[in-house]
């Protein structure tokens, strides 16, 4: 058993936290928010991840996961210290560095013995030189302090699943001893381990991230094709997915990514190269598909209805995917500033994200508490995330809450078959369109 700090209390840290103490390790978790600390000891999550509650408390109880506000009494004898703060995206793209650099000084003033420092923070490389070199040039005691990367690969939604069954642990370490003392720890898990350089494991986050986003780009890139030649891009993408060097994940056409990871990752890997003056043209495409793509289902309703001015328009789901309340990034957002500016009456539902939504989303959306109440004599929906409870919802809600059955399913929720036998005017992702024939009739 060994004693970690674990610096930062959002999804990676305090997921990271939980996670150690599970597997025996005793874990002080610190954060400068008095009442989170305060709600985060009586074992309530201040995010909303599923099973996250159940592993804190188990934790806690068993004496092995703390929280305090103190840096000094949560630095004090500790074998290792975890960064795990966020690194916010700047206006020009690059990582904002401001909570890594406090937390830097933090650690430097209050360790009081040998420590090594993982950063679990996406960083861009060569960062962690610049952490280790602030530390030890303000170290208030003589000891010795080794830094190792160590990136996390956690997928909001399923965080608590992936810290125990994740396919790999990246440990970067310039110093074999620090390598072997993180690996000890994390061996417990189960999960492979793979050693590499301090630089590879920062650039290894940057790429698999940048790779993913690429992937669902591709998709969904496809999928504006399909829409265009009849094909269906389900089954194109089950049909790529056979192949082996290709595989079938991330190959689900929709409305774009959003959340905490892509969008930020993408836009400072751009800049990383660009530091090295070298253009990376093919993660900028990326990056501005995917802004055209959070558009498609909007683009698509003015072909449909013609102008959306007067018309209300709902919107299924706020977050960026389901089972999480990150409004970061969300296509929600794009999609309700572009009917307002169109000139519609917006109403949204999430089951989970409504209130979080309300510090993202542009002023004049409606929220309300129902699907039933957001369909209510509506003139069209927009489904943005697919919750369960909208993908297993009786599609006969359509046609009796709406004032005109017309869904643009921006994540492929229903199957064509399903929706041919209902009055349901439905449009999605690079699949046909389904018209009721009274409708093809009426046109």
């Amino acid at each position: 058993m060994k004693k970690i700090a674990v610096v930062g209390t959002g999804y990676v840290g305090l997921v990271t936290g939980v996670a150690l103490s599970d597997i025996g390790h005793n874990v002080t978790c610190i954060d400068i928010d008095h009442e989170k600390v305060k709600k985060m000891r009586d074992g309530e999550s201040p995010i909303y991840e599923p099973g996250l509650d159940e592993v804190m408390t188990r934790n806690i109880n068993a004496g092995r996961l703390h929280f305090t506000t103190s840096h000094e009494e949560g630095f004090v004898g500790k074998d290792v210290a975890y960064i795990a703060v966020g690194t916010p995206e700047r206006e020009d793209g690059t990582a904002d560095l401001r909570f890594i650099e406090t937390v830097a000084k933090d650690i430097a003033q209050n360790i009081t013995e040998d420590i090594t420092v993982v950063t679990k923070s996406t960083v861009p490389v060569g960062t962690n030189d610049y952490i280790i070199g602030l530390i030890r040039d303000n170290l208030a005691k003589d000891v010795t302090v080794n830094i190792v990367s160590n990136p996390e690969f956690l997928r909001e939604g399923s965080a608590v699943y992936d810290a125990f069954n994740g396919d790999r642990i990246v440990v970067g370490a310039d110093s074999a001893e620090a390598g072997d003392l993180i690996e000890e720890i994390n061996k417990p898990f189960g999960i492979p381990v793979y050693r590499t350089d301090v630089r590879s494991a920062e650039m290894i986050k940057y790429a698999s991230n940048a790779f993913l986003a690429t992937k669902i780009g591709f998709i969904n890139e496809i999928s504006n094709l399909c829409s265009r030649l009849d094909a269906n891009v389900e089954d194109v993408a089950f049909g790529m997915g056979l192949d082996g060097r290709i595989g079938n994940q991330f190959l689900k056409a929709g409305i774009g990514y959003g959340g905490s990871c892509f969008p930020k990752d993408t836009s400072a890997l751009v800049k990383i190269a660009e530091s090295v003056d070298y253009d990376f043209e093919l993660v900028k495409s990326v990056v501005s598909s995917n802004k055209r793509q959070q558009l498609v289902m909007v683009d698509k309703a003015k072909d449909v209805i013609g102008g959306l001015k007067g018309k209300t328009i709902a919107l299924l789901g706020l977050a960026f995917k389901p089972n999480t309340d990150d409004m970061r990034e969300s296509p929600a957002i794009a999609i309700s500033r572009e009917l307002l500016l169109a000139g519609a009456d917006v109403k949204a539902y999430d089951p989970i994200a409504a209130v979080n939504a309300a510090h993202f989303m542009p002023d004049g959306v409606e929220y309300v508490g129902s699907k039933e109440e957001a369909l209510s004599q509506a003139d069209a929906v927009i489904i943005v995330t697919d919750w369960a409870e909208f993908k297993d919802m009786e599609l006969s809600v359509f046609e009796t809450e709406m004032a005109a059955p017309v869904v643009f399913d921006g994540r492929n929720c229903y199957g064509l078959e399903e929706v041919s036998r209902t009055n349901i005017e439905y449009y999605s992702i690079g699949r046909r369109p389904v018209v009721p024939e009274k409708v093809r009739v009426a046109e």
